[in-house]
């Protein structure tokens, strides 16, 4: 590229990022350039903002949104797509116009605008329904896609390991292959035999249900990613023979969602978005699910801003815990980075030693094999801090 051309090039491209008109820079846009230059001036505005800030319009018109939803799709990639829907929830009140289907059907579908129908569905129109469907549908595809294969492999193999019983009470119950395995350092070549000092053996088997997994998600909208990540994992769980899956969300109320796991879909816009937060009284009802305490494992999905009691919520921890079940806190199930959080409450489940941290979809899957196998959660939940 001729410098002549290189510095045209970059004119052009401060242009587009400062927008309003062509005095700032000199240069002037057509074609292609300019519309695009108009569908980010419906979003940020166009030019240097005012006192008070930039602000855009897209009239509060259906098609007129539906249009410049299908520029944006044109002009940019779909991460950026994403970026720019997601401002445009946020500043022009474009999650009113999700509630029109032609809106609807021109969006990218990402988890941030499944999290924005999650907290719509209450009010969704018969005509609007069937298309959030199918955004939800493409988005809930595609992080099974993504996620449901190693979860699924990761928690079948730590339920096969914590299923070996290290005492068997008859021959029957040994496992001479892996007994022997595990004892050939114990061999002696004179008498040509393995001493076993440890026995392994099969355990209760595959004729029962090994662990029970209870999701407790807070619908707080600052939970909103987390919770469309936690239905999809939900439905993975479920689908496991080996586990009995649990899903409850909570707000004020407290619902259990576990009919819906077989349609995660549906789960989602089940779900409702916003209002109170009791963690208490949430896991109060998770308490009364577990059938086994010893084999569950309850995995609370919160950013732990608790508007009950909190001491409820810690009698209820201590409560599961005496029992031996394991409880886990995970402050953010998503993609987002170090969440907002409440330090004092997290401080407080610690001293119950209920560990609490963020946690990647990409790592979910190891979490949860780790909890269901028995494994010090905290030393690795420090170890997957210590990876990235």
């Amino acid at each position: 590229m001729s410098e002549t051309a290189g510095e045209e090039e970059r004119l052009r491209r401060w242009r587009l990022v400062l927008g309003g008109d062509s005095d700032g820079t000199g240069h002037s846009l057509s074609g292609e350039d300019a519309r695009m230059d108009r569908a980010l001036a419906a979003l940020y505005g166009g030019g240097v903002p005012a006192e008070g800030g930039r602000r855009g319009d897209l009239s509060a018109s259906a098609p007129r949104a539906a249009r410049w939803l299908g520029d944006i799709r044109r002009y940019f990639p779909a991460a950026v797509v994403r970026v720019m829907q997601k401002d445009a929830i946020e500043r022009l009140d474009l999650a009113r116009l999700l509630l029109e289907p032609e809106t609807l059907r021109a969006v990218e579908p990402d988890v941030h605008l499944v999290a924005t129908l999650m907290s719509l569905s209450k009010v969704l129109p018969e005509p609007a329904r069937e298309a959030a469907r199918e955004v939800v549908r493409t988005v809930v595809a595609e992080l099974e896609r993504r996620l449901a294969q190693r979860t699924r492999a990761a928690v079948r193999g730590a339920v096969d390991r914590a299923a070996r019983a290290h005492r068997p009470r008859s021959a029957a119950e040994i496992d001479w292959d892996r007994t022997i395995r595990a004892n050939l350092r114990h061999y002696l070549p004179d008498h040509g035999t393995v001493v076993p000092t440890r026995l392994v053996g099969y355990g209760r088997g595959r004729r029962a249900v090994q662990r029970e997994v209870v999701l407790c998600l807070d619908q707080s909208g600052s939970m909103a990613a987390s919770a469309v990540y936690a239905g999809v994992f939900g439905a993975v769980l479920a689908s496991l023979p080996s586990l009995a899956t649990s899903m409850v969300v909570f707000g004020a109320e407290v619902v259990d969602l576990t009919r819906l796991l077989h349609d995660p879909v549906e789960l989602l816009l089940g779900a409702q978005l916003g209002g109170g937060t009791d963690i208490g009284r949430a896991l109060a009802y998770c308490r009364r699910l577990i059938r086994r305490p010893a084999d569950t494992v309850v995995v609370l999905i919160s950013d732990l801003f608790d508007g009950g009691d909190r001491g409820e919520t810690l009698r209820e921890v201590a409560a599961m815990t005496a029992a031996g079940t394991r409880v886990i806190a995970l402050l953010a199930l998503s993609d987002e980075g170090a969440p907002c959080y409440d330090h004092d409450a997290a401080a407080a489940l610690a001293a119950l030693g209920v560990p609490a941290f963020a946690c990647t979809p990409d790592a979910f899957p190891e979490l949860m094999a780790a909890a269901v196998e028995g494994r010090d959660v905290a030393r690795w939940a420090e170890a997957a801090v210590m990876r990235r």
